[in-house]
């Protein structure tokens, strides 16, 4: 396995997630946002990019195998959603979201070091 396009890969994906999160949920944090959806759907271009070298990265890390990234891309999403709609919105981890984030913990865990 190679960390450093595993490492690569999961910070790319978990940028890619972040926009995403600001992108579709920027309507509840911004008027502006609310009023022109348009304009950040041209956010696509970016995250699309960011998606695409995230997988580039993450499969090389796994020898190009395919479902390591995509496990690894849902985990990304998972803490960086938690975050942002904590800080942004105030929702708290509860102990059903703790638990999810533990298993999205634990799917990366097993990824990263089931041989």
């Amino acid at each position: 396995m190679n960390y450093k396009d595993l490492f690569l890969g999961a910070f790319l994906f978990l940028v890619g997630q972040t926009v995403v999160w600001y992108q579709i949920n920027g309507q509840f944090l911004n008027n502006w946002v609310k009023e022109h959806p348009w304009a950040m759907s041209l956010l696509g271009i970016p995250i699309s990019y960011c998606y695409i070298w995230a997988t580039y990265y993450t499969v090389a890390a796994f020898d190009g195998s395919l479902w390591p990234q995509r496990l690894i891309g849902f985990a990304m999403g998972m803490f960086s959603f938690a975050i942002l709609t904590y800080v942004h919105l105030n929702e708290t981890i509860d102990l059903k979201t703790g638990v999810t984030l533990i298993l999205a913990t634990s799917i990366v865990l097993i990824q990263v070091f089931w041989k």
